[in-house]
């Protein structure tokens, strides 16, 4: 066919993407050839894969495999509609019964992606004439969610309690509504929010309470049931977001919580209202997924999760990397400015150990970092892989 010529009007992309290059913002993604294991193949290489979110190695899991298959056979590739209208499926409905009894909710809801679940919610609960709590370092998801909501946006400084309560005694009275939202993980930092005091900060200025499970789901709490298990918070969180994306293995989000909360977002949460439902093989696979964890095997997954995460953290200080608060799988190298960053992640993938950087705008110029993240499918042997690559390039880069 012949090119069809371009319009004038799209002609200023060309200066901003200039802008983005010389400033070192742009993305250029890796190209992930086969699965997502802890040693992948990357645009032609085979490295030991420090960058996946799949903790657990639930997406490569049998059990998942094969409910997937075996929903396409059944119900077919999609799910042709909408949730509110004709793309509920009996496996959704499974689904969401199955994540509230693993939650300890009285009922799930389950978004296209964690993103959607959060920009929903968020802008169903709060608007004009009510303010939203939200800490300083919250997920992107959270941040655009807020935005659109129309709520006056208060942030408080990363962990600081008492700055929180000040700043809710100075102003909460003013507004009708208020929503305290928090991520439980930090994802560029790998800390924890201190959730059973903002619980109790939550209790005394009347907020409603709502936490980003993205990167607690599967990994926080008895065989990864998040955050609030993991506090023992449960009937003190009002609204818990959690992902199948990442430690399930499958793909979307999810709000846990009252059955009153989830009977208004169905009316009331745009994402959900107006996407089209999850097909059914990634329904099946995430019905799996919590079939794992619930068993056995899913305690076992989360244990050595966290032995590979401990391991590797000391593993790092002991060579002289600074790592930061981080307290959970997520393991930041934090190492300058973003030109250390991007040579260390560029040396690393060189010597088979994929680890990506983080620079500014995402972290302050001077906390530039390579993200590390282990999961339960690495052996000591890829750990030991990577450290003693880390220990090469530090050395060479006059990092450590």
């Amino acid at each position: 066919m012949p090119t069809i010529p371009r319009t004038h009007r799209l002609d200023f992309l060309e200066g901003e993407l200039k802008e983005l290059y010389a400033q070192g913002f742009v993305w250029k993604p890796r190209i992930l050839e086969g699965e997502q294991r802890a040693r992948a193949r990357f645009d032609g290489k085979e490295v030991v894969n420090l960058s996946s979110n799949n903790y657990l190695g639930l997406t490569n899991h049998p059990k998942l495999r094969e409910a997937a298959k075996r929903a396409i056979d059944q119900y077919g590739a999609g799910a042709g509609a909408v949730r509110p209208i004709a793309g509920t499926m009996t496996l959704h409905k499974q689904l969401e019964e199955k994540l509230a009894r693993f939650k300890g909710v009285e009922a799930t809801l389950v978004f296209q992606s964690g993103f959607a679940a959060n920009l929903g919610t968020i802008q169903a609960l709060v608007g004009k004439g009510d303010a939203i709590y939200s800490e300083e370092l919250n997920h992107g998801s959270i941040i655009d969610g807020c935005r659109l909501s129309g709520a006056e946006i208060l942030k408080w400084p990363h962990r600081n309690v008492e700055a929180l309560r000040q700043l809710c005694k100075e102003s909460r009275h003013k507004y009708r509504r208020a929503l305290l939202v928090t991520d439980a993980v930090f994802s560029m930092d790998g800390d924890i929010a201190p959730l059973t005091e903002l619980a109790e900060i939550a209790e005394e200025f009347d907020l409603i309470f709502m936490v980003d499970d993205a990167h607690a789901s599967g990994v926080l709490g008895r065989a990864g049931r998040g955050s609030a298990d993991h506090f023992g918070l449960h009937g003190r969180v009002d609204v818990q977001m959690g992902t199948l994306s990442k430690a399930l293995g499958a793909m979307g989000g999810y709000i846990a919580g009252s059955k009153p909360l989830i009977e208004f977002l169905i009316q009331k949460a745009r994402p959900w209202l107006l996407s089209t439902a999850h097909p059914p093989a990634v329904v099946a696979a995430a019905i799996a997924s919590v079939e794992v964890l619930e068993s056995s095997e899913g305690e076992q997954l989360v244990k050595k999760l966290w032995e590979n995460a401990h391991y590797f953290k000391q593993e790092l200080k002991r060579l002289g990397f600074n790592t930061g608060a981080s307290e959970t799988p997520i393991t930041p190298v934090i190492v300058g400015s973003s030109h250390n960053a991007k040579q260390l992640a560029k040396r690393l993938f060189e010597e088979g150990v994929f680890a990506q950087e983080i620079v500014f705008p995402m972290v302050a110029r001077d906390k530039a970092r390579v993200r590390t993240i282990v999961t339960a499918m690495h052996t000591k042997e890829d750990l030991d892989f990577a450290l003693n690559a880390l220990k090469r390039v530090g050395r060479e880069l006059e990092l450590i």
